[in-house]
């Protein structure tokens, strides 16, 4: 995580203070003018515009009805599994202790009519709970649960299976919901819950989540990452250990923090044509996790409310819009794709770029490793120790590499008076820190710093650039001009454009 990283870094004293200075005069460079970026024009608006469930109870449904006889959790044990329950309009509420909840069983549905909520009255944890699978919930509005931190409301164990459509999820403590393997979130509001919209978490297996034509806004609100500094457990949706996920078209925005955040050996993941603006964190941190295609998505105004803190304190480490940390391209796992691509995006008024990111001291076995676990290629983390550690394949296998990333096609766009910055905005890297920790690693001095930068494959092609951009190579000491970064030794950005506006 991008603080908890930080952290480590004043730990061990490897973070140096840098100037960045103002852009040169205005150029634009020859060559071939590369494709435009596509992106996605605006947001969707899911919130208050849920697609309604059925005004009646379909044949052979149980119904709910809150001025009646709205226990529906008791109707939910005493049904077999795979009954449809509809929840008349109304104030639903699941009794007046803190475990008062619903427990489904395997391919049960709930489906609401317009106006059904399920109301957890500040009282109850949790909404739907233990690990039936193949259960629907459908047209519903779930507000007022209590979950401690780093637990959900709907799907609280993980089911697998699980489908959750058109139901606006909101004002709850901890997640709006978990997740499991072959989940589809679709079309819902995952709003102004006090930690995530989504916590993409699961003890075990998670596998096939599909994010699609959600509204995911506000979240975070009680502000985690300040209340327990570099905790990095906030996010639109966070997300640990997938292996395989889909997320499109949906509008990511506003949130108290980060907008997407994979976090820790996941795997394979597709994000296109989403909208994913005025974040107060980065839009997409990509970190310690493997192969992944971020295409065809805009980007807005992300960053700037962490990137002017960081700004203000002096802190020269680029604060990234789009921050790929310990993460990158590994042929060897399997995945729609060997690399890390970006391309196709359309990037405006951000506080910066693509932060390309490698700590030499973050490996298995180091302290300075804050995940606990070890990399998908070393099954025994045991193994990663001197002497075997430095001589591969450990030597490669024992730590996530910053490796095969391919940045191409998009558009950079900054107006930094825009986003009001000073300074310590508008800039790409691919950096890493000198190695120091611990005495045994044979990843001290700069070994990482020249292999993210010279010989991992990272590379910048074919974009377009307008406004002050300066790069970031090798460490935070190193800053250069569009000129310096195409040519020699870096020769970065071939056939990319760059156009001087706003200062």
């Amino acid at each position: 995580m991008m603080s908890r990283t930080l952290r480590a870094l004043a730990l061990f004293g490897v973070l140096v203070v840098a100037g960045c200075t103002a852009s040169p005069a205005a150029e634009q460079q020859s060559g071939t003018t590369p494709a435009p970026a596509t992106g996605s024009s605006s947001g969707t608006a899911v919130c208050g515009h849920t697609k309604p469930g059925p005004s009646e109870a379909p044949a052979g449904a149980v119904k709910i009805d809150p001025s009646v006889d709205g226990d529906l959790t008791r109707k939910s044990e005493e049904n077999p599994p795979g009954t449809t329950f509809w929840l008349a309009p109304g104030t639903h509420t699941l009794g007046n202790d803190q475990y008062g909840s619903v427990t489904p069983k395997d391919g049960d549905v709930y489906l609401g009519a317009p106006g059904a909520i399920l109301d957890g009255k500040r009282v109850n944890k949790y909404a739907f709970v233990f690990d039936a699978k193949n259960v629907t919930i459908r047209g519903l509005t779930v507000r007022g649960f209590v979950p401690p931190p780093d637990e959900g409301v709907v799907n609280h164990d993980s089911g697998d299976g699980w489908t959750i459509e058109d139901s606006t999820i909101e004002n709850n403590d901890g997640a709006g919901l978990m997740a499991g393997s072959n989940q589809t979130v679709r079309g819902n509001c995952l709003k102004d819950n006090g930690q995530y919209g989504m916590n993409a978490y699961k003890n075990g297996t998670l596998t096939n989540l599909v994010l699609e034509g959600n509204e995911i806004t506000g979240n975070n609100t009680g502000d985690w990452e300040n209340k327990i500094d570099g905790c990095g457990c906030t996010g639109g949706v966070k997300f640990w250990a997938v292996n395989k996920a889909d997320i499109r078209n949906n509008w990511v925005h506003d949130n108290r923090g980060t907008g997407l955040w994979a976090d820790t050996n996941n795997n394979d993941f597709l994000i296109e044509h989403n909208v994913i603006e005025d974040n107060d964190g980065s839009a997409i941190i990509y970190e310690i996790s493997y192969n992944a295609v971020i295409r065809d998505n805009t980007f807005r105004r992300n960053n700037i409310v962490e990137g002017r803190k960081f700004a203000d304190r002096g802190e020269t480490f680029p604060s990234a819009s789009i921050y790929l940390s310990e993460s990158g391209g590994e042929p060897r796992i399997p995945a729609r794709t060997g690399k890390l691509e970006f391309y196709g995006n359309v990037m405006e008024n951000n506080w910066s770029g693509v932060t390309l990111w490698e700590n030499a001291d973050r490996f298995c076995n180091s302290a300075a490793n804050t995940s606990g676990g070890c990399t998908l290629l070393v099954k025994d983390i045991n193994r990663c120790v001197q002497p075997d550690i430095a001589k591969k394949p450990l030597y490669d296998d024992c730590r996530w590499k910053t490796q095969n990333v391919d940045i191409h096609d998009n558009q950079f766009t900054v107006d930094p008076k825009a986003i009001g910055c000073n300074a310590l905005c508008a800039r790409m890297a691919v950096i890493s820190n000198y190695g120091t920790y611990p005495d045994w690693s044979p990843y001290r001095g700069d070994v990482v710093q020249q292999a993210i930068t010279f010989a991992q494959h990272n590379s910048w092609h074919d974009n377009h650039y307008s406004g002050p951009w300066t790069f970031m190579t090798q460490d935070t000491e190193r800053v250069v001009h569009s000129s310096q970064w195409q040519s020699a030794p870096f020769s970065q950005d071939q056939r990319s454009t760059f156009v001087q506006s706003g200062g």
